[in-house]
C-alpha cells in the first residue's frame, strides 16, 4: 500500500518497520508500490524492483485496483503469477495479502476474483493474508474521507495483521 493522502510517517511501510524496531527485530522495510498501480504495473517493476541485494520476503498485495477497474481476474491472476514466480527464481519469500471484490461487477466476477489469492496460495504454497483490509474497509473511522485508503488508524490496524504474518511464517522459520 502506497499510502494515498497520508503523510509519510503514517504510511503502512514505516508503520510497520516502526513498530517491528521496537520489538527488537531488525528488519527494513522498504515501500516498493505505488499509488494507483495495477497488477500489470507490478509485473513492469517486478525485476527492477527485486534486483536489490538483501531482499528476504515480499508482501505481494496487488490486485485492488484491477479489481476497482473491472481488469479480468484472469489477467489479474497472471499477473501476480509472473510477480510471485520472479521473487521465487531470485529465492524471495512471498506473502500473499489478498483482497475481495464488492458485487459492482456481478457475483460471476466477484467469485473469480475473491478465488485468485487462495488458488495462487495453495498452487505456490503461500502464507495468505485472506483479506488485507479485515477490521478496515467499509469503517468510516478507519479510512480516509474516500471511503477506500485506510487512515492513520486503519494503517495501524493493518500493519498489525502484517506483523503478526511476518513473524508467524517468516522470522520463525
Amino acid at each position: 500500500m502506497a499510502g494515498y493522502g497520508l503523510d509519510n510517517e503514517y504510511h503502512l511501510s514505516v508503520v510497520l518497520q516502526e513498530k517491528l524496531i521496537s520489538e527488537g527485530y531488525k528488519i527494513e522495510v522498504v515501500n516498493g508500490s505505488v499509488s494507483g498501480s495495477t497488477s500489470s504495473g507490478g509485473v513492469n517493476r517486478v525485476e527492477w524492483t527485486l534486483s536489490e541485494p538483501n531482499i528476504d520476503l515480499v508482501i505481494l498485495g496487488l490486485g485492488a485496483n484491477d479489481m476497482l477497474r473491472g481488469i479480468q481476474p484472469k489477467e489479474t491472476k497472471n499477473n501476480l503469477e509472473k510477480i510471485i514466480k520472479t521473487a521465487q527464481n531470485k529465492n524471495i519469500k512471498v506473502i500473499l495479502a489478498g483482497m475481495i471484490a464488492p458485487t459492482s461487477y456481478g457475483l460471476e466476477y466477484k467469485s473469480s476474483f475473491d478465488k485468485i489469492y487462495s488458488d495462487l496460495s495453495k498452487q505456490y504454497n503461500l502464507p495468505l493474508i485472506p483479506f488485507l483490509l479485515e477490521g478496515v474497509a467499509l469503517k468510516p473511522d478507519l479510512n480516509l474521507s474516500d471511503g477506500m485508503h485506510p487512515n492513520e488508524k486503519g494503517t495501524i490496524i493493518i500493519s498489525k495483521t502484517l506483523q503478526e504474518m511476518i513473524l508467524k511464517n517468516i522470522l520463525s522459520n
